[in-house]
């Protein structure tokens, strides 16, 4: 897996690692030649007395020296920008497929799961791919290139390197088995770190109100202790490691003295050929120790491409059609025969309804909790696909519509109104960039929310913090409301929007939308039966079914359910 993602994101950088390459075979060849011109200069004249032939050959090697150092240096930046530039191209390809997800889809991962995946993970793969770009071209080389030219200096000692070898990459494979299973479980534990931290976060009024600090506390203490216990196990293999690699080494490098300094003294081998020798297996094992430490890093980004992987290659539960259908926008909206149920569910949220909205008409839905109010309204959008049955925008079924154009002519206003860190107006302008300053402010004063703004530092330039925490719940609705005015769409989707609004700017609020909705198609949800009572057309649902349609006056006529919500929120005198 990690090598089928790193093939397909380094494609676009062949030409650099091409050269990187070169450099790098380049720069091993200059090290390995550098021991044997040592060995020339202690052979030909340390030992014969020729300084000439010292001088020559020592510049030579300062100037080998100098143009491997050039080419270490160009190497190691191409390979950090290589390893970057692919670590942002996967970031992006996770972020862009996340974005076609649907609901269930990022369900299923879990939101704290893909933070991790594009975060941490990615980071992993970018770490491990810096080394191997360098290590994985000098280390064979070295390793190969080292042994040819041991045995070229002495064939006798060459025999030391079928003890070494062979025992330090039993040793590797040995560390390797035991910390891959690990590093998968590392990744999985800081999944469950980061959705801990998001949770308290996110939830951290709902902790202070029912003080619950302390467990709080304790249940981050029991995941961080998990995911310390687990990188300590790993630790511990790897504190392991370099100490025993470090004693193969030195006992490779003692015997080589041991033997080659008899190999001396009997004149069967030149004393520069010894030293080279050494340099040749210090370079052998320590290129091995190089591979040692990319070999590390594989456990961990293999456990992390598996993760990428995954997102990239699921295919969204939603997604455009092969050959999608541009429809008239004309705002009309059918819902024929839709059921729809959740997955797990016994039994469908939506069991076949069958109701229109047009344009130029206000319709409300209203019921009990858990009556599928929410769902009925995210299927226009096609937030989801229904089970059966069919929902038609502009009279083409949302099914055979790019999503994009479908968004496009709908305003959404959710249950929960969210806004961007940034200010009033950049928020204003997610719905439309090009929108002034002028409608801002008239978006702003239809949704009952240009006082307060204009009170804020700033005005339209105040800031907002990430998810509006510095304004209260009802100014976060307002202005979620004034957004999707600026987009002025043909279908706007009022989800519960006005919950946290008093009854007097309730009532503006509706009093003042009705001239900037004229000719589109408006559709609230609500809990509130004086939010709705004055719409065109109310549509009552009672545990997925349709059980009432009518106006105001007419439902609490004709329907009982209705009735029902009507006494419970304004009493019996709102019936006569």
């Amino acid at each position: 897996m990690l090598i089928r993602l790193l093939r397909t994101h380094l494609r676009p950088y062949r030409t650099q690692v091409l050269i990187l390459s070169a450099l790098l075979v380049a720069q091993t060849v200059g090290n390995l030649y550098l021991p044997n011109l040592n060995a020339d200069i202690i052979n030909d004249g340390v030992v014969a007395g020729n300084l000439h032939y010292i001088i020559r050959t020592g510049v030579w090697m300062i100037l080998l020296t100098f143009a491997i150092g050039i080419f270490a240096v160009i190497a190691v930046y191409l390979a950090s920008r290589v390893s970057m530039a692919t670590g942002a191209d996967m970031r992006q390809a996770v972020f862009a497929r996340v974005q076609s997800f649907s609901a269930r889809d990022v369900n299923h991962f879990g939101t704290a799961s893909l933070i991790t995946r594009n975060t941490n993970d990615i980071q992993q793969i970018q770490l491990f791919l810096q080394m191997a770009l360098t290590m994985m071209v000098i280390a064979p080389i070295m390793s190969v290139g080292g042994i040819v030219m041991a045995i070229h200096e002495g064939t006798k000692l060459s025999t030391l390197l079928l003890v070494s070898i062979p025992v330090m990459t039993a040793f590797i494979g040995v560390v390797m088995v035991r910390v891959i299973p690990q590093f998968r479980s590392m990744q999985t534990k800081i999944d469950r770190i980061n959705q801990v931290l998001r949770e308290q976060i996110t939830g951290v009024r709902v902790i202070r109100a029912f003080v619950r600090r302390e467990s709080e506390a304790e249940r981050f203490a029991r995941a961080n202790a998990d995911l310390t216990g687990t990188a300590l196990r790993v630790n511990r293999i790897f504190a392991l490691t370099m100490p025993v690699m470090m004693v193969i080494l030195n006992l490779s490098s003692v015997a080589v003295i041991w033997f080659g300094g008899r190999f001396v003294s009997e004149g069967s081998m030149p004393i520069g050929n010894l030293t080279a020798f050494l340099t040749y297996i210090l370079q052998i094992l320590t290129s091995v120790m190089m591979a040692v430490m990319v070999t590390i890093l594989v456990p961990r980004a293999a456990a992390s491409a598996e993760r990428i992987a995954e997102v990239l290659d699921t295919v969204p539960a939603i997604a455009d059609p092969t050959s999608p259908i541009t429809p008239v926008p004309t705002g009309s909206v059918h819902l024929t025969n839709v059921s729809f149920a959740y997955p797990g569910s016994e039994r469908p949220v939506l069991d076949a309804i069958t109701v229109a909205f047009e344009p130029g008409m206000t319709s409300a839905i209203i019921g009990g909790t858990g009556s599928g109010k929410t769902t009925l309204v995210s299927l226009i959008p096609r937030l989801f696909d229904v089970t059966a049955g069919a929902v038609e925008v502009n009279g083409v079924d949302v099914r055979d519509q790019r999503q994009e154009e479908l968004w496009a002519g709908i305003g959404l206003v959710p249950q929960t109104a969210f806004l961007f860190s940034g200010t009033v107006a950049t928020n204003l302008r997610f719905a439309r960039r090009d929108a002034t300053d002028a409608e801002l402010w008239r978006a702003l004063e239809v949704a009952q929310a240009r006082d307060f703004v204009a009170a804020m530092p700033g005005g339209l330039d105040a800031p907002i913090d990430q998810g509006g925490t510095n304004v209260s719940g009802g100014q976060r609705q307002r202005l979620a409301i004034a957004r999707a005015l600026i987009k002025r769409p043909r279908i706007y989707l009022f989800d519960d929007c006005f919950s946290a609004l008093d009854a007097a700017t309730d009532t503006r609020l509706r009093e003042a939308l009705v001239s900037e909705t004229t000719d589109a198609t408006v559709i609230i949800v609500a809990q509130r039966v004086s939010t709705i009572m004055h719409a065109d057309r109310v549509i009552v649902l009672d545990d997925g079914l349709v059980v009432g349609v009518g106006t105001h006056d007419e439902l609490v006529k004709s329907c009982e359910s209705y009735r029902e919500i009507v006494i419970s929120q304004l009493g019996e005198g709102a019936l006569r």
